[in-house]
């Protein structure tokens, strides 16, 4: 595929395909919240919005609408300049991504035709995980400018998540680059016309779906602002419009990601069996896959987040460092392999099949033998459990006192006895005049 018939189009065909992208993504935020709220009702036996709009579906709206007339409030101490720009640098990334996404193929329009893709290049993929991973640094920043010990803990969970796995996601894409030859979205997306990777490359597939609910902080990966432990991370000292943009800014990620899984995975824009045998397959037909299959995988989404509870931080980091990125640096091995065997026609061979055979029953034994020893059971600790043995799990609040510290606490209370007891002496001397007098 030639990628120039991108620098091809008129400028006004390119002001008009960039302001369709950006109301398409508006319009993908405001449905996407009435949407979620709308299936989580109904999974949790409730009709979720219904006041504002036909069957609630200006809800949306309407919640902007009171964030704007909300008094913003910045606490003192943070640094404003940070504290303000914060929230733009967190929705500006996501706005970027749709500019690379294929909504649909080759498209009539006046004069002639055009894609209907905003632009495209050599290395989009690339691009999007590069724009992917700037987005957290609105994240980060608003922790640290909030000059606070729940924001700050946040961010920093924040930055440990994208770490993780931006890694794992961006080697489950490897196998997607073997197959398609090309980083470019356009060309993924056609490499897909006759099987999508989902099917072809299912461990890839499932790898970049759990990756991108890390990399969305969505639930069940919500540790940033997990309002179990931290009030609500980086979200805490926000409030008014502020706080909307990163509301908006998480659906928006959450509208990425669908429309990025859609694209490489889910075989973009092209219909699904039978429609494609039908002729449906060309034309503003793709636009209408393209937007059914971004809402299905939104749907998902929202089924996990109702489904599947908060995961301990350090379940979250077990799952990246010693799950996904081993088994996603090993698939990649094996891809490579079978894609090298196939071309240099190593499968007419005996000796490939014996080793293919070998190693497939030593993965079978490993999974099946290779199991930890039962653990001995911990015992009880004796006396009466002290939740906050080994310290605090933060900065200790105002009345409160490290371990380290409260030997030394302990070790002189008469000064402070006999301070209280002066003190009472000093207030019942007053009162024990007064009782005299009225004696006489």
């Amino acid at each position: 595929m030639d990628l120039s018939i991108f620098m091809n189009d008129p400028l006004w065909v390119v002001i008009l395909k960039a302001l369709f992208g950006f109301i398409l993504l508006i319009l993908f935020v405001l449905f996407a919240i009435v949407f979620e709220r709308k299936v989580l009702g109904r999974m949790q036996n409730r009709p979720g919005p219904t006041m504002n709009g036909p069957f609630g579906s200006l809800q949306s709206l309407a919640d902007g609408l009171k964030s704007m007339l909300k008094e913003d409030i910045t606490p003192s101490g943070v640094d404003k300049v940070v504290f303000m720009l914060a929230p733009a640098i967190n929705v500006i990334p996501a706005v970027m991504i749709f500019a690379l996404i294929p909504f649909a193929g080759e498209v009539p329009i006046p004069g002639g035709t055009t894609r209907l893709q905003v632009t495209d290049m050599p290395i989009s993929v690339l691009l999007v995980l590069g724009v992917t991973s700037v987005g957290i640094y609105g994240v980060v920043l608003a922790g640290w400018a909030s000059n606070s010990t729940f924001p700050l803990l946040g961010g920093i969970r924040a930055s440990a998540q994208m770490i993780s796995y931006e890694v794992a996601m961006g080697l489950s894409l490897v196998a997607v680059f073997i197959y398609a030859g090309s980083l470019s979205t356009s060309e993924i997306v056609e490499a897909q016309q006759k099987l999508w990777f989902c099917l072809a490359l299912i461990p890839s597939f499932i790898i970049f779906v759990i990756s991108i609910f890390g990399e969305s902080n969505r639930t069940p990966f919500d540790l940033p602002e997990g309002e179990s432990e931290i009030v609500g991370g980086y979200l805490t000292e926000y409030s008014s419009m502020r706080f909307a943009m990163f509301y908006m800014a998480e659906y928006m990620a959450m509208t990425n990601v669908s429309a990025v899984c859609t694209t490489i995975f889910l075989g973009g824009y092209h219909a699904p069996i039978p429609f494609n045998w039908l002729g449906m397959d060309h034309g503003y037909w793709g636009l209408l896959w393209f937007v059914v299959k971004t809402v299905a995988f939104m749907f998902f989404m929202v089924w996990v987040r109702a489904a599947v509870p908060r995961f301990r931080y350090d379940q979250f980091m077990k799952l990246g460092w010693k799950w996904l990125i081993p088994i996603s640096l090993i698939w990649v091995l094996a891809v490579a392999t079978l894609r090298t065997a196939r071309t240099q026609g190593w499968f007419g061979q005996p000796v490939i099949w014996i080793v293919i055979a070998v190693i497939v029953v030593a993965l079978i034994a490993a999974f099946l033998f290779g199991g930890k020893p039962e653990q001995e059971k911990a015992k009880e600790p004796d006396g009466e459990f002290d939740a906050f043995a080994g310290g605090f799990p933060v900065p200790p609040r105002p009345g409160q006192v490290l371990p380290e510290l409260a030997g030394v606490v302990a070790a002189d209370p008469e000064p402070q006895q006999g301070s209280d007891e002066a003190q009472r002496a000093e207030h019942a001397a007053p009162d024990d005049q007064q009782r005299a007098k009225g004696d006489s």
